[in-house]
């Protein structure tokens, strides 16, 4: 975020607080999930800027017109919220290539990379195909183990 990245003369955040209408815990809150930048001067005297002020304004306007705080986070040009200590979600091709065998490729992988793990997961159906025959589900009842799929 580039917000507040003028020098100006800050206010606290219990002013910030008082001014927005917003708990210094929400504002604690939107800076730890990427919604409001952190404070201009960080520490014990932490100051927030006009450009806070209008990002709460924001905030607030759009979670009156219904929006989630994912969806603010989107319209307010980041991407998704940020959640403390999880990692940030990823979209994943999956190629079922046997009734047991499911193959998962990060969808951002480079397309010369994609096409090359494409053509292996091919060759792997193609080879798992072969030793249990198109559409052959074999099962066999083990003792004490339930049915077990060869």
């Amino acid at each position: 975020m580039e917000i507040g990245t003028k020098k100006e003369k800050g206010i606290s955040l219990a002013d910030l607080a008082e001014e927005s209408g917003i708990p210094a815990r929400t504002i604690r809150f939107y800076i730890a999930r990427g919604l409001l930048p952190s404070p201009q001067k960080a520490g014990r005297g932490a100051t927030y800027g006009k450009d806070h002020r209008k990002r709460l304004e924001d905030i607030k306007r759009l979670q009156a017109r219904g929006l989630t705080l994912n969806e603010i986070a989107r319209s307010l040009g980041e991407r998704t919220l940020r959640v403390a200590g999880a990692p940030q979600p990823s979209a994943w091709w999956q190629y079922p290539i046997a009734d047991d065998v499911v193959v998962s490729v990060r969808a951002d992988v480079s397309p010369w990379r994609l096409r090359e793990i494409q053509k292996a997961v091919r060759e792997m159906a193609v080879k798992l195909q072969k030793i249990t025959g198109p559409g052959e589900q074999k099962s066999s009842r083990r003792p004490g183990h339930g049915y077990v799929r060869r």
